[in-house]
């Protein structure tokens, strides 16, 4: 096992974390489409490296020293999305595989270098927040464009998902990250709402495409 291989590992274990601070086997596996015994072998190797905190048929958790992995390897995936986007002027639908490659790159300086270029940046082309070196996170407040309230007004603040075709989807709708956006109409049967763009024009979403849009609140429409 190479260390991108472990790497994949660590970043996985800590997203599927977030909600409860334990990873089992079976999930992870599940998440990285690995068969069960390879599981186990890792999480042995990264025990023995201090990096989880792991015994059999018990959940899996990132110690400290994991967190700290887990964050640098999240740090350079979504610095290297914005360069792509910024410098490189590629579409945010089309940066994410490429970061997955990037964010191996073993150098501190190539990143530091890029952080400064992009003037310290604090979220991804997605609107997701990038680490600074010393991995701490800037957040912020927010809801799904799905629960926002009839009449409201908010700034499209990050999508949920990174997938190609999501991404292609919004861009297809006229939609960007930093958009202002005026809930007009939401359906009571299906969840499905109306969003008059800054551009003046209509946009319908279903609910299925709102709820992985996350938002802002700006101010209340009169």
């Amino acid at each position: 096992m190479d260390s991108l291989t472990e790497e994949n590992y660590i970043k996985s274990i800590y997203a599927l974390s977030l909600a409860t601070g334990e990873v089992f086997v079976s999930e992870l596996a599940k998440k990285l489409n690995i068969k069960q015994p390879s599981v186990n072998s890792m999480m042995k190797r990264l025990a023995t490296k201090k990096v989880v905190a792991y015994a059999p048929y018990k959940g899996i958790r990132l110690t400290e020293k994991g967190k700290k992995e887990a964050l640098s390897i999240i740090r350079r995936h979504r610095l290297a999305e914005l360069f792509l986007v910024k410098v490189m002027e590629l579409g945010w639908e089309e940066v994410h595989d490429i970061a997955e490659q990037l964010e191996h790159v073993d150098s501190k300086r190539f990143y530091s270098r890029m952080d400064e270029m992009l003037h310290f940046p604090k979220f991804d082309p997605h609107g997701e927040p990038i680490p600074d070196s010393n991995g701490k996170i800037y957040t912020q407040k927010r809801t799904s464009l799905s629960d926002l309230a009839e009449g409201l007004t908010a700034t499209i603040a990050a999508v949920g998902e990174d997938e190609k075709s999501f991404l292609d989807h919004l861009n297809a709708k006229g939609l960007q990250i930093g958009d202002a956006v005026t809930l007009k109409k939401r359906e009571p049967f299906d969840g499905s709402v109306t969003l008059q763009h800054k551009s003046k024009k209509e946009i319908l979403l279903t609910h299925q495409v709102a709820e992985r849009i996350w938002v802002e609140v700006t101010f209340t429409r009169s």
